[in-house]
């Protein structure tokens, strides 16, 4: 008898609205999400790497209750600009789509992001629906509300806080990722236990080689943790303005060598890796972690094929992206530090020397 196929359904809550997140092993895309279109118009924004692998069944299915259209963008970070919005807007126009569009996001981050921008601004703001089909969309960038695009100088730096309608997180899309991409998105589901819950990573050293052998029960329950975690942060703090920075956690130094090496030289979730031993390097120097604690988050992200080095920055260099910083305050760096594993501060209680130490 075949084992049942995992199915699991959370609820975020925020000041703006509830949304259901909804985890499978597999699932028809348009049934599952046909009840969260509110009015006729549908415009899915997808890139030229998913759109052969999804959008015709999804788009095929929609048009039979929807007035449909699509955009088409080009895959990858560096193409996360103001460019592939204003495409995104076109499309909008070209349909005459009004207030009553939603908007839903076929891909990974980089097209939650923008999507969810593209709906926070049309109009001044209307629905979006997400359908994440990388692993670090789903644990990460697709709950939550965060949506933007990035400038040359800085990561993120151009966005809203926009919730979606809904999440649809099908495991079965996990299995048309690159090996690269899966380990991108471990990253980001290491962070989590790396700042909430030891027993998480625990969990993690003995799961992770089935993860990455795509066994979709696995990640899954992977899945529900993380947006667990995540649900149980957004509800508390929607707006970032205090512990929601915490799932920062590597960002501050793993942003530094993405703009630095470019949008899509280095994936998001490698930079973070780097980015997260070089806060776990500064949390041993203040004498909050031990040596052993530095050695395993290292052997953890070796497990998950993740880089632990960053490439050769300058320590200036470094110094200025860091100062574009979304939670640079009063032109302090504050950075996102580990008391212990599983306990994560935010402060700007640190020695410069230290930090200088690190970068270089």
């Amino acid at each position: 008898m075949a084992a049942p196929l995992f199915n699991a359904k959370l609820t975020v809550h925020t000041q703006s609205h509830d949304y259901p997140i909804a985890i499978v092993e597999q699932c028809d895309m348009a049934t599952s999400i046909a009840p969260y279109i509110n009015g006729q118009q549908v415009l899915i924004v997808t890139n030229d790497t998913v759109a052969p692998l999804y959008l015709q069944q999804l788009q095929e299915q929609l048009a039979d209750s929807f007035t449909v259209a699509v955009c088409i963008l080009p895959d990858g970070e560096q193409y996360k600009n103001q460019d592939s919005i204003n495409q995104i807007y076109d499309a909008l126009m070209a349909q005459h789509f009004n207030r009553d569009v939603t908007l839903v996001a076929l891909g990974g981050g980089v097209i939650g992001d923008m999507t969810g921008f593209a709906a926070a601004s049309f109009m001044r703001g209307v629905d979006f629906i997400q359908i994440p089909t990388t692993l670090l969309s789903q644990v990460d960038s697709s709950v939550g509300g965060k949506t933007g695009i990035n400038h040359a100088q800085g990561k993120n730096m151009i966005g809203a806080f926009w919730q979606p309608k809904m999440v649809l997180a099908d495991m079965s899309t996990l299995k048309t990722l690159p090996a690269r991409e899966l380990s991108a998105g471990l990253a980001e589901v290491i962070k989590y236990a790396l700042i909430m819950d030891i027993e998480f990573l625990e969990w993690l050293e003995t799961n992770l080689p089935a993860m990455m052998q795509l066994d979709l029960a696995v990640l899954g329950a992977a899945v529900k943790r993380c947006c667990e975690y995540k649900a149980a942060v957004v509800a508390q703090d929607e707006r970032e303005a205090g512990m929601r920075a915490l799932l920062n956690f590597g960002h501050t130094f793993g942003h530094v060598i993405e703009t630095h090496e470019g949008y899509g030289s280095w994936l998001h979730g490698e930079a973070v890796a780097a980015g997260m031993v070089q806060a776990a390097q500064l949390s041993q120097m203040m004498g909050w972690l031990g040596e052993a604690d530095v050695a395993r988050i290292k052997r953890v992200l070796i497990l998950a094929n993740l880089p632990i080095d960053p490439p050769p920055i300058n320590v200036d260099t470094a110094l200025e992206l860091m100062g574009h910083d979304k939670k640079v305050k009063g032109g302090q760096i504050r950075l996102i530090l580990l008391k212990s594993i599983g306990q994560a501060v935010l402060t700007d209680d640190f020695d410069t020397q230290l930090l200088n130490d690190v970068l270089s």
